[in-house]
């Protein structure tokens, strides 16, 4: 029997993510934490990992990340969830060194082959990043989940975070957009959603690029995915204290994804697109002439996507990506798409 693995799933990849709209107020309620002088990066400014100092020259980047099938393929599957959640530790500037797997599965219903198949995704990206898995957890779950947590190491001294953007920085990013657009594409039977080309995108590690930001003196450094790239540069430019501008038609995209966009109907449009988009309109002003297919793809919830980051302009060209606008001053957070 084949298994299509996104018709057991509400969402898809990290649009299955809750809405950053509901998140931020949420955590907003926490009691403060101890303070500890060894925590680096927490949660407050929003940032792709934690990060524990252990000693003056040895720091601990912790991430996790898990989702619901974006593709049918089990192997793909496992790949794509493995290729995101080591991003995070990328994003930092840091390199991964363990994982964890996290499992939400239904063997009665699906069988082992397709769990081995998703751990074999898993462990082949991990291998490819020299990436040790140590073990795991698992659930029974009608609706399969997979992921990871990851540990990483970087010097304390060069961690990497979303707040040291400046005013003049350019933007780069290193990976299109539209995973979101062609899983929900794929859910819903539209002929001519580029999957191989998705898959692909997916699958490619953020490993050369975090080292090529490191190179380019990158002031800030993120990930785009599940908040789509206008929710992910709102929180870089917010802990930043900038604004940002964006060149709607230099944002890279996964070839076909703009005709998918294009469709009257929507029919591409991911749920958690639709929410990134009107939480967009809290901070973001688009221009008249930007057309509704790139309105949409720079809300896409994108999974395992690109880095995003901010560099001087002097060593912009350094890192292989897209130039697609850069951080201003103005009202913190802001972001005009032109």
């Amino acid at each position: 029997m084949v298994v299509q693995l996104t018709s057991l799933s509400h969402g898809a990849g990290c649009g299955c993510k809750l809405p950053a709209a509901a998140i931020g107020p949420l955590l907003a309620r926490l009691p403060a934490s101890t303070p500890d002088p060894n925590v680096i990066v927490g949660f407050d400014l929003a940032d792709d990992a934690g990060v524990y100092r252990l000693r003056d020259d040895l720091a601990l980047v912790h991430t996790v990340d898990f989702f619901t099938p974006i593709v049918d393929d089990p192997f793909d599957f496992g790949r794509i969830a493995a290729t995101n959640a080591l991003s995070d530790i990328y994003a930092m500037g840091a390199t991964p060194v363990s994982a964890l797997n996290l499992v939400a599965f239904s063997l009665q219903e699906l069988g082992e082959n397709v769990l081995l198949e998703i751990l074999r995704g898993g462990a082949a990206v991990a291998s490819q990043a020299g990436v040790a898995i140590l073990g795991g957890h698992s659930i029974e779950d009608a609706e399969p989940k997979f992921g990871m947590a990851v540990t990483g190491i970087v010097h304390p001294d060069e961690v990497l975070t979303n707040a040291g953007g400046v005013a003049g920085d350019v933007l780069v990013l290193t990976k299109p957009l539209g995973a979101g657009a062609v899983s929900t594409a794929l859910k819903r039977g539209i002929v001519g959603a580029p999957i191989e080309a998705a898959v692909r995108v997916m699958t490619m590690l953020n490993r050369e690029a975090s080292v090529a930001a490191r190179a380019a003196g990158a002031h800030a450094l993120t990930d785009v995915t599940g908040f789509g790239l206008l929710g992910h540069l709102h929180e870089l430019a917010l802990a930043s204290g900038v604004a940002a501008e964006v060149d709607a038609a230099a944002v890279p995209a996964i070839d076909g994804v703009l005709e998918l966009l294009a469709d009257p109907d929507e029919g591409a449009v991911a749920g958690g697109t639709r929410r990134n988009r009107a939480f967009a309109g809290e901070f973001s002003t688009f221009g008249g002439d930007v057309v509704a297919a790139r309105r949409w793809l720079v809300c896409d919830a994108m999974t395992s996507g690109g880095l995003l980051a901010a560099v001087p302009e002097s060593s912009a060209g350094m890192l292989a990506g897209s130039r697609i606008g850069r951080l201003v001053r103005g009202v913190p957070g802001t972001i005009s798409v032109e």
